[in-house]
């Protein structure tokens, strides 16, 4: 007489595994993309952006180029654990099969840009006024520019200070994000098979960075401004009206400010995001109970 076994199926990622992987997975795109980003910022937000490496660099030494990263680096666990559990969440509210169409996949990365304005709003705007600053006498360290932000202005106007156009970035961002890996992903499993080598895991990863730049740009540049000027913005049409302003100033090369940085910085950033992402939830699905 044969007795059948049962067939062992592939367990589903706890919410758990997602909040830790994605905690890894948005430390990696710091590391990686942190000198880019500052680049990119002050390619928005300086009257002239021109040789503006060689510029930090010169006046500031290397270490410059990472300067902002504190804020990122210590509100990443929360910033990428929400990003990467809303994602996760998104996609059974999308549709309950577990393998959505790219469209569909869009749209739960929509969802979860979403959501994730509520933490990445405060931690950009921090730091961006602290990637505006130039190695003066009377730069100020994070905290100070975090109390400054809470004393003069509080919490709507000062510490969520561009909270909208931040989550008018990310709904569009995130789609083309999470899209462009994803397709990325499944056209390259057609060659390589279901479990892909690590060199294509960053490779989709890289196409989500691309995509997520070109879906969301200009209002990135709208952001870092708004952040950064020294008052906040006024009345709810505030994100037309800065963008006005840009085009009264530098026409629509002003929109796109930076972008060349951002899109190189994000082949490294992303494929690092999402390649420490999936090894680190593949190797918590297989060692733990979570």
């Amino acid at each position: 007489m044969s007795s059948s076994q049962p067939t062992s199926r592939p367990r589903t990622p706890g919410l758990a595994v997602e909040l830790i992987a994605g905690s890894i997975g948005g430390a990696a795109q710091v590391l990686v993309g942190q000198p880019l980003d500052t680049v990119k910022v002050r390619a928005q937000i300086a009257p002239s952006p021109m040789d503006i490496i060689g510029q930090t660099m010169r006046k500031e030494g290397f270490l410059a180029l990472y300067k902002g990263m504190a804020s990122p680096l210590l509100g990443i666990a929360g910033v990428n654990s929400l990003l990467f559990a809303a994602y996760s969440i998104s996609k059974r509210i999308v549709s309950p099969y577990p393998d959505l169409s790219i469209p569909q996949i869009a749209a739960a990365g929509a969802m979860a840009g979403a959501a994730n304005s509520v933490l990445a709003s405060p931690v950009e705007m921090f730091k961006v006024r602290m990637q505006a600053q130039y190695g003066r006498p009377g730069d100020k360290r994070l905290r100070h520019v975090m109390a400054d932000m809470w004393t003069h202005w509080g919490f709507r106007r000062g510490i969520m200070r561009g909270f909208w156009v931040t989550v008018a970035r990310e709904i569009p961002g995130y789609a083309g994000f999470y899209g462009g890996y994803e397709f990325a992903k499944r056209t390259l499993g057609k060659q390589y098979g279901k479990e892909l080598p690590f060199w294509a895991l960053l490779t989709s990863g890289s196409c989500g960075g691309i995509c997520y730049w070109l879906a969301c740009y200009p209002l990135d540049v709208v952001k870092s401004r708004v952040q950064q000027a020294d008052h906040p913005p006024k009345g709810l049409d505030y994100i037309a009206q800065e963008m006005r302003n840009v085009l009264r100033e530098s026409g629509y090369r002003g929109l796109f400010s930076g972008l060349s940085p951002s899109l190189i910085r994000s082949i490294p950033a992303a494929g690092a995001t999402f390649a420490a992402f999936e090894v680190t939830r593949g190797w918590l699905v297989e060692h733990t109970e979570w």
